[in-house]
C-alpha cells in the first residue's frame, strides 16, 4: 500500500524516484564511503514530507521516542541493526543503561521504551532504565496497558562512571534531550559511552546547524545522481539570539521571512507550481513539535508588537529562531493528512510509520495532540527496491525513496555532532 497521493503535480517526485532507483548501486556505495569516514547517531527518527514536487526531511530527532508504532515486522532488522552498533562501540559488552526522559511518563512512552527495551536484549544486553530525574529516590514500577512492567531506577554515579545498584552498563544510552542543559551526573564519564554524545542535548543543539550540514549532503547527492538539490532540501534561514515580541527582533524575522519566500517563488516559478509558498517559524532548539508558526505573506507579521499579533505567535518562544521553507504533505490515509517517518539504528533504516492528523491542513505540523500513527511496509519495502514497476506506484520503491532521505539526514547528523565536538574542537 503506497498513501494516496492528491497532487497532480507528481512529475518531479516520480522523476526523482526513478534516478533513485537507477542508480541504486551508485547511492549505497556512496553510503559506504561515507560511513568509513564518519559515525552514525546510534539512533535516530527523520520526518518527511511528500508535497509531489518536492520531498525533504523537515525534522530529525536524535533521541526518538515512538517505536512500538514500528510494524512487529521489523524487529528482526531492528535487532540486527542494534548489535551491528553495539559491535562497533562496545563489542564486549553485557549490560545497557537507558536514560529516560524526565517527569511522570505517558503510557506512550512507556511503551516506546519497552520496544526500545525488547530490541537491545534481543540483541545481547540486559538493558535497565536507569532515571537522572532528581524526583526518583528510589525503584518506581509502572505498569503497561498490556499488563507489562517497566522499572526506573535512580542513576548512580561514581567518580568515572554512571550506573544502577549491582548493574555497571558499558554504554549509556540517552532517551533524555536534556533540554535542561546537562547535568553533572552525565559530565566526565570517560570510561563508558554516552550516546547520543553530551552536545547532542537541547540546550547545544541547533536545527539551523542540522539544516546546514544537510544542505551540504544534498548539494553532493544531487550532484551524485543529476538532480536539483532543492527537489530534496529545505531553504531556511535563522536570527540569533532574538525576542520575536520585541520591534528589532520582529524585524529580524520579517527580513528573514521575506527572504525565504522569495528563493522558494523563484523555484516554484521554475518548476511550473501554482501553490503558495510558506514558512515555518519555530524555535532553534527543541520544543517537542511546538511553538511552531505558518507564514504564507511577510505582511502577516506586521503586528507583531500588538496583542494580535503576540496571540498568533503563540507560544513561539523568545531566543534563536529557524524560518525553513514549509514542504505540504500531499499524502492522504482515509482522507487525512499523513507524513512518513523513518527510524534507523546506527547506519541501517529499520523501520517506519505513517503520521496521520485528521483535523490537521497539509501545510501544518501534524506532531500534535490527536496524531495517529499507521505503520505501514517498511520492514523490506526499505531495503528492496523493485527497479521494474512505474515510480509512484510500488510501495516498495516509495519507501526506498524514503530511507535513502532518511539516511541523507542521518549523515547530516554525524557532520553535525563532528562539528559541535568539544573534543575536536579543542584539537582543531
Amino acid at each position: 500500500m503506497v498513501p494516496h497521493l492528491i497532487t497532480a503535480l507528481t512529475g518531479p517526485i516520480n522523476e526523482l524516484e526513478q534516478r533513485i532507483l537507477d542508480a541504486t548501486p551508485v547511492i549505497e556505495r556512496w553510503f559506504r564511503l561515507e560511513w568509513m569516514e564518519h559515525t552514525p547517531p546510534l539512533y535516530c527518527s527523520v520526518d518527511i514530507r511528500n508535497a509531489g514536487f518536492k520531498l525533504s526531511p523537515v525534522d530529525t530527532n536524535l533521541y526518538p521516542d515512538g517505536w512500538h508504532n514500528l510494524s512487529a515486522d521489523t524487529l528482526p532488522l531492528a535487532v540486527q541493526a542494534a548489535q551491528a552498533a553495539i559491535e562497533k562501540i562496545c563489542p564486549e559488552a553485557r549490560n545497557l543503561m537507558i536514560v529516560p526522559e524526565n517527569g511522570k511518563p505517558s503510557s506512550f512512552y512507556l511503551a516506546s521504551l519497552a520496544r526500545q527495551q525488547e530490541i537491545f536484549r534481543m540483541a545481547g544486553l540486559n538493558v535497565r532504565f536507569g532515571s537522572i530525574d532528581p524526583a526518583v529516590k528510589r525503584a518506581v514500577n509502572y505498569t503497561l496497558p498490556d499488563g507489562e512492567k517497566l522499572t526506573y531506577e535512580p542513576a548512580q554515579r561514581s567518580e568515572y562512571r554512571l550506573g544502577l545498584k549491582h548493574f555497571d552498563p558499558c554504554t549509556i544510552l540517552l532517551n533524555n534531550d536534556l533540554s535542561t542543559g546537562v547535568p553533572g551526573i552525565l559530565e566526565d564519564l570517560h570510561e563508558q559511552y554516552v550516546l547520543p554524545p553530551l552536545q547532542a542535548g537541547g540546550t547545544v543543539r541547533r536545527k539551523s546547524r542540522h539544516f546546514q550540514s544537510y544542505e551540504e549532503v544534498a548539494k553532493r547527492f544531487g550532484k551524485l545522481i543529476g538532480v536539483d538539490p532543492w527537489l530534496i532540501n529545505p531553504l531556511f534561514a535563522t536570527c540569533g539570539e532574538i525576542d520575536i515580541h520585541e520591534p528589532s527582533g520582529g524585524e529580524c524575522l520579517r527580513t528573514n521571512v521575506d527572504a525565504v519566500l522569495t528563493k522558494i517563488r523563484r523555484k516554484y516559478k521554475e518548476y511550473g507550481i501554482n501553490e503558495k509558498p510558506f514558512v515555518v517559524v519555530k524555535a532553534d532548539r527543541g520544543t517537542h513539535g511546538m511553538g511552531i508558526m505558518t507564514v504564507r505573506d511577510v505582511k502577516e507579521l506586521a503586528d507583531l508588537g500588538t496583542a494580535a499579533g503576540r496571540a498568533r505567535l503563540g507560544d513561539v518562544p523568545r531566543g534563536e529562531v529557524l524560518i525553513q521553507e514549509g514542504v505540504m504533505t500531499n499524502e492522504r490515509i482515509h482522507d487525512a493528512v499523513a507524513e512518513p517517518v523513518v527510524y534507523m539504528i546506527d547506519r541501517y533504516v529499520v523501520g517506519g510509520f505513517y503520521r496521520v492528523h485528521a483535523d490537521r491542513g497539509d501545510d501544518e505540523s501534524l506532531n500534535a495532540p490527536g496524531a495517529r500513527f499507521v505503520p505501514l511496509a517498511f520492514s523490506h519495502s526499505a531495503q528492496l527496491p523493485k527497479p521494474g514497476p512505474k515510480a509512484g506506484a510500488s510501495a516498495p520503491n516509495r519507501f526506498y525513496m524514503y530511507g535513502v532521505i532518511g539516511r541523507l539526514a542521518l549523515v547530516a547528523a554525524s557532520y553535525e555532532l563532528e562539528a559541535t565536538d568539544p573534543e575536536l574542537e579543542a584539537m582543531a
